[in-house]
């Protein structure tokens, strides 16, 4: 058992990569930019900016020398300096001194700026308007390149007692016009200081409480295991027992009683059980607080409707699993020896039918951690799942991620638990 620990251990270690990639390709890649996503469609590009620089996503996504800037997404108003005059409409070569605005001043750093859309005659005069942090006085500075691939490309370096306000043209108008940042090396990117930060034990810093989404995650796994544990505990006994008084007495008024209750239990939907809990039993009833989690006694409630609500599923599965075991031949030899019901029940059937049941159950365990979103949601316990619903709503990817990745990896501990519950519950099973 030991080495087939190691070796499951050993194979997670791939497929967690893969979650990690997968994870982070879906919420830095697809998901578009978080800056944009929480500051909105009408935030300035200087806003978006300093949100980028804080939360890190100013960097290249994989790897790379060169970062993408936003101080060029406002710069296609081009207006000529003070005192020249304006170009004509299409004209291919304005006055001298067209001025390319940058939409935020550039802080000291080393940039490159790559101008596209022109021919091999022209010849672009390119100045740097540089503001002095001291005096506040404005200068300009020429900035030389060369063409490379079709492109004018120059890097230029702005002190670190100046910041960059605007680039001067003075020549032919470039029809594309990009300027990128230089990281502090190759992979100074988004992906590896993802991949570090795990490996530190961190998870990000959440942009709704502007704290360790580890911090924001301690905060919500004590409510959430309040509910969901007894829910599971409870909800699992209960419907075990109910299984095996259906089995055992299978096809009496029992039986048929407790079917009956719980097919209506199932035909109820979930949201239903909450809301008639809240309103009969804690408004009109006043037998449970109705909302908060200030002591014990307010998670009475949710911990019933999360039993009620799940009840007549797992009944009906655990009967199926204690029938398909009971016709079996080391049942008949059970009775044949004088057992009683409850022993050929217990030490026998319910032995043998642990191993579905352990499956079933382990589906649950993951939840745990996760938080029951309805039942927080409705009655104000201030666990993961709400944690996770208020992250959706302000669109605090940080942490939504991290829940995702948390849950992927409960995923894979709770299946190599599993199997070696197999090996312990049935002597047959060999783990090779």
């Amino acid at each position: 058992m030991f080495r087939y620990t190691i070796r499951r251990i050993l194979e997670m270690i791939p497929t967690t990569l893969g979650i990690l990639l997968l994870t982070f390709v879906l919420f830095h890649v697809v998901g578009g930019s978080p800056a944009q996503v929480i500051k909105g469609k009408n935030a300035t590009a200087e806003s978006l900016a300093a949100f980028d620089a804080k939360y890190g996503y100013d960097k290249p996504l994989f790897c790379g020398h060169w970062a993408r800037l936003r101080a060029l997404e406002d710069g296609g108003k081009r207006s000529p300096e003070p005192g020249t005059r304006n170009p004509e409409p299409g004209a291919r070569s304005p006055e001298p001194g067209t001025r390319i605005p940058l939409a935020y001043a550039l802080p000291a750093g080393t940039y490159r700026l790559s101008l596209g859309g022109l021919s091999g005659a022209d010849k672009p005069a390119l100045a740097l308007a540089l503001q002095s942090l001291d005096s506040g006085t404005t200068a300009t500075n020429m900035i030389a390149g060369a063409a490379r691939a079709g492109d004018w490309q120059a890097v230029f370096t702005v002190p670190d007692a100046q910041r960059a306000t605007a680039l001067v043209v003075a020549g032919a108008l470039p029809e594309t016009v990009r300027l990128r940042r230089r990281t502090a090396h190759f992979f100074d990117s988004q992906l590896c200081h993802f991949f570090a930060g795990l490996l530190r034990g961190e998870l990000g810093t959440s942009a709704e409480y502007d704290a360790s989404v580890w911090l924001v995650l301690r905060r919500g796994i004590g409510p959430s295991l309040a509910i969901t544990v007894p829910i599971l505990v409870g909800g699992t006994l209960l419907a075990l027992m109910l299984g095996l008084f259906c089995a055992m007495w299978r096809g009496g008024g029992v039986d048929r009683a407790i079917l009956l209750i719980s097919t209506l239990l199932m035909s109820v939907n979930y949201v239903v059980w909450v809301l008639a809990g809240q309103y009969f039993l804690a408004y009109r009833l006043r037998l449970f607080p109705i909302w908060g989690f200030e002591g014990w006694t307010y998670i009475l409630l949710p911990v019933l409707i999360g039993v009620l609500g799940g009840l007549g599923r797992d009944i009906r599965f655990y009967r199926a699993v204690i029938l398909d075991e009971i016709y079996k031949p080391y049942v008949r030899t059970a009775w044949a020896k004088g057992l009683t019901g409850a022993q050929v029940m217990t030490r026998h059937v319910l032995r043998n039918s642990l191993i579905p049941i352990v499956t079933y159950v382990s589906l649950s365990i993951p939840f745990l951690f996760t938080g029951s979103l309805l039942l927080e949601s409705f009655y104000g316990i201030p666990g993961l799942g709400c944690v996770s619903l208020n992250a959706v709503h302000s669109s605090d990817m940080t942490v939504v991620r991290a829940v995702v990745i948390v849950g992927a990896l409960l995923y894979q501990v709770v299946n190599l638990l599993t199997d070696l519950c197999y090996a312990w519950l049935d002597p047959r099973v060999r783990l090779n």
